[in-house]
């Protein structure tokens, strides 16, 4: 059932058409019983134009029905019915009509209603897909300028224009270009363009009133802001507030380049778009804060590695191959009549030289000092020589890595040789490092057992830490009995 009727005048085409093919089956009908047994055939199409159109157009049908009913049941007979029994006709025709019109009329308010209810549950839908698909950027790390973009987009889209803009207002009253969305063909605001506010426009209203805002025609407008659109050609535009942490951030702004305004809901509509959206930046923001504590973190800490490595290499081990040299120097001078001191000197000059040598490897492990003089390729030929599993190493690395990514790729690798060492009952480790250019990609295989578990172990949750810190991505397989792999991406811009 259709929420409105169809045309009047297909209605009363119908109705007509109806009539006449009745009145051809009853004179047909008439050679096989008596006329007054098909009254009804009359009735089906009161029912149909009824049911379809409107009460008016269903009493004349009835009506119609009644006189052609009357005159080719007595014909040959008067076109005007007099008789009792046909005004009885006429009202139970008309209250036929009455009564499917009745029901008509309330199927059509429910199926408007239904459409209605459908009508809005497919606008939630549509508005929960969209910030679905920009809150997937988010959880991925997308940058703020792809989080930006996106909203831009999905702005155009979900209000159906070919134009939209996302403005973020600076402290001064200001505003800058952040995103834009625009038809193909036409010149788009670019991104990172500075607009003085002054004059007439939907920036500068959504900031002076807090609400949504729109202007028709730019025609007249004043304001360097209001003829930078003029040149667009986008006479008519909507914007909405866009409030994030209850603070006015920017506004989302659609245009249209057709003179004809934007429909009246369209400010309801780009405001409720825009409360969703803001939860989006919001989560983009603290995305982009948590990642530049992180990576602040990583970096606080790798520089108390440095300096602690330094502190063991230049004071400490120092220190002790200092005394080393004075113990030997004294054993030396020591009389060979008295042996037993001479060989308690040697053994502590031993156990001085076994505590330098675990003091370098402690300072290897807590920052490698080859690492820092000789570079990422370098420092992981160091590690694959002390692994006690045997490494198949490939290292392709056109020139140097920045610091901060080649201080994570080599601890990547050597807790990965650590747990492969410790857990994996491996008889080989694949480890291969290369890079595309834009990002450093690490690659380690063993042929162990496998069953690793990135959620227990504190050494692989500490290196995913690492690597997303710097925007990278770390992946384990480890299925139970088939070796485990590890994967990491850093992009060296990381650095």
């Amino acid at each position: 059932m259709r929420p409105t009727p169809p045309s009047l005048l297909l209605g009363v085409a119908v109705a007509a058409s109806l009539i006449a093919a009745e009145s051809f089956l009853i004179l047909w009908l008439k050679q096989l019983a008596p006329g007054e047994a098909f009254g009804v055939v009359y009735l089906l199409g009161v029912l149909v134009v009824s049911t379809v159109w409107g009460l008016g157009l269903a009493v004349a049908t009835s009506v119609a029905s009644a006189v052609a009913f009357h005159y080719f049941r007595h014909q040959p007979a008067d076109l005007v019915p007099s008789a009792a029994q046909d005004f009885v006709a006429i009202a139970v025709f008309l209250a036929v009509a009455l009564l499917a019109n009745t029901l008509a009329s309330l199927t059509r308010a429910r199926a408007a209603e239904a459409e209605q209810r459908r009508g809005e549950a497919d606008h939630v839908a549509e508005q929960q897909a969209a910030l679905r698909r920009v809150a997937t950027l988010v959880a991925r790390g997308g940058t703020s300028s792809e989080v930006f973009s996106a909203v831009a987009d999905e702005s155009a889209r979900r209000m159906g224009v070919l134009n939209a803009t996302l403005f973020r207002y600076e402290p001064d009253g200001s505003g800058t270009v952040v995103a834009a969305s625009d038809e193909p063909g036409h010149t788009r605001l670019p991104v990172g363009e500075h607009l003085t506010l002054e004059g007439d426009n939907i920036a500068a209203m959504v900031l002076h009133t807090g609400a949504t805002a729109r202007m028709d025609s730019h025609d007249n407008a004043v304001g360097s802001a209001a003829t930078r659109i003029r040149e667009l050609g986008l006479p008519a535009g909507v914007g909405a507030p866009v409030v994030v942490d209850g603070h006015l951030w920017g506004a989302i702004i659609v245009g249209s380049s057709r003179r004809e305004p934007f429909p009246p809901d369209t400010e309801a509509r780009l405001a409720e778009f825009a409360d969703l959206v803001a939860t989006a930046i919001s989560n983009a923001d603290s995305h982009a804060k948590l990642t530049a504590s992180r990576a602040r973190i990583v970096t606080a800490a790798d520089e108390a590695r440095r300096r602690i490595e330094r502190d063991l290499h230049d004071g400490a081990q120092q220190r002790l191959v200092s005394l080393g040299l004075t113990l030997r120097m004294t054993e030396a001078s020591v009389p060979s009549e008295q042996p037993d001191l001479k060989k308690q000197i040697s053994d502590i000059v031993q156990g001085l030289a076994d505590i330098s040598a675990d003091l370098r490897e402690i300072s290897r492990g807590i920052h490698p000092a080859i690492l820092s003089k000789g570079g990422l390729g370098p420092a992981l030929k160091a590690l694959a020589r002390r692994s006690t599993v045997p490494i198949d190493l490939h290292v392709d690395l056109p020139g140097s890595v920045p610091d901060s990514v080649g201080v994570a790729a080599y601890y990547v690798v050597a807790e990965a040789l650590t747990n492969t060492a410790k857990h994996a009952h491996a008889s080989e480790v694949q480890v291969h490092v290369t890079t595309d250019g834009a990002s450093l990609q690490l690659m380690i295989r063993d042929d162990g057992v496998g069953g690793a578990d990135e959620a227990e172990g504190s050494g692989l949750i500490g290196l995913t830490d690492r690597v997303e810190a710097l925007g990278g991505h770390l992946h384990i397989m480890s299925p139970t009995g088939d070796g485990t792999t590890l994967t990491a991406t850093i992009p060296l811009a990381a650095g």
